[in-house]
């Protein structure tokens, strides 16, 4: 009789979290709203809503956002997530820097800490990303018992928000997640890059209301996010979206996976610097210096170069709109974006030029809204799935 009891409340108490969750959920995602659009949302009972709501805001977790007119009725009240109930951080891992930021719930950047590295080696990455999260914390003036917890973005296959294998950069199986929680009392998560961004744009950005998408990352390396029926799919063991691994030439150029021919060779900003060079162009200063000298040079190496980089992004683009059929194409990265502002409209050209007519007519291909930083905010939203999913229960860091 006391172990059905005990399954009883358990299952009672996982019900409750479980309707709190979806509450949160839809008023972080899709509010502000009022309770009354919760209980449509949702499909729960009005007295629910309303008693799920009052423990939110009880908690400090929710808050009253302003009120607006209904028909025939009182206004109703908006409900938000409260931006200052608790922060999160966020890091970005490049091949060049690390970017660290602090935010509060609402995604505004209350600060931010860069440090360029040459060689991106397990140990410099925890050192300045651990640096970074000190310095963010003390400039913010948030105390870290508010920090909900870090999100890191890396290259290369995250398995278990935990452990990465980057081929590129020569990382095997390496513990990230648990060197950094050495460093740090705050909870960290750890994932791909290509994926962080495309989180970002899918709950904030340019994804916004597809069901069915690739978020397309193009910086020095390139990689994907892909959305299905409106989740992200990440595959067996979670290294679904290594398009940029996709090969595009039978027996071609050598990738820095070690593979030939993958279209990162091709269309990644040191592929087509060293393809330009291999032309004859000259390249100096950083790589986004040479890419933007590039991209502003009126030599014929350089239109060749341009004009052949459309094309094979082009085509990466058309297999992915006939392998998966996406409503919606993001191109993001620095580099993607550099080229998007620019040749947008020709990549879409080039795009119907070797996709199948149906599935194309049924795609958009856009840029990224958020910028060029849009990785570290993606990764802070790891903190927040958590907190979402928990239905606003906040970690015991002593467990």
């Amino acid at each position: 009789m006391r172990a059905e009891m005990e399954v009883r409340r358990t299952t009672v108490r996982d019900m409750r979290r479980s309707n709190r969750s979806v509450i949160l959920t839809s008023i972080y995602r899709e509010g502000p709203l009022s309770r009354q659009e919760l209980t449509v949302r949702t499909s729960l009972s009005a007295a629910s809503v309303s008693n799920l709501v009052s423990e939110l805001i009880a908690e400090g977790v929710v808050e009253e956002a302003g009120s607006v007119e209904s028909e025939g009725g009182r206004p109703r009240v908006l409900l938000r997530v409260s931006p200052t109930f608790r922060y999160v951080v966020g890091a970005e891992v490049g091949e060049t820097r690390v970017r660290v930021e602090l935010f509060d719930l609402a995604m505004n950047v209350l600060a931010r800490h860069d440090h360029p590295i040459s060689t991106p080696t397990p140990a410099e990455v925890v050192k300045h990303v651990l640096e970074g999260l000190s310095a963010v914390v003390a400039t913010s003036g948030v105390q870290p018992s508010e920090v909900l917890g870090l999100g890191v973005a890396v290259a290369g296959v995250v398995e278990d928000n935990a452990v990465v294998d980057a081929q590129t950069l020569g990382w095997e199986a390496v513990p990230l997640a648990e060197m950094l929680a050495e460093g740090t009392d705050i909870p960290v998560h750890v994932d791909n890059g290509a994926n962080m961004l495309g989180q970002a744009e899918m709950w904030f950005g340019a994804g916004r209301g597809a069901t069915d998408a690739v978020v397309a990352l193009v910086g020095s390396g390139v990689g994907s996010a892909l959305v299905a029926g409106g989740s992200s799919y990440r595959g067996a063991r979670s290294s679904a979206g290594e398009w940029g691994h996709m090969t595009i030439v039978y027996g071609g150029r050598q990738c820095r996976c070690g593979g030939l021919g993958c279209l990162e060779a091709y269309v990644g900003a040191e592929g087509v610097l060293d393809r330009y060079r291999q032309a004859g162009g000259v390249v100096e200063g950083d790589e986004e210096t040479a890419f933007v000298e590039l991209l502003n040079s009126s030599s014929e190496p350089a239109a060749t170069i341009i004009a052949d980089t459309i094309g094979y992004l082009a085509a990466g683009f058309a297999n992915l709109v006939n392998l998966v059929n996406p409503e919606r194409i993001v191109l993001g990265g620095w580099a993607g974006l550099l080229l998007g502002e620019r040749y947008l409209d020709d990549l879409r050209t080039e795009v119907g030029k070797h996709a199948l007519r149906r599935p194309y007519a049924q795609v958009s291909i856009v840029l990224c809204e958020l910028g060029r930083d849009a990785v570290a905010l993606g990764a802070a939203t790891l903190p927040v799935v958590r907190l979402l999913r928990d239905g606003g229960a906040v970690p015991n860091r002593t467990s």
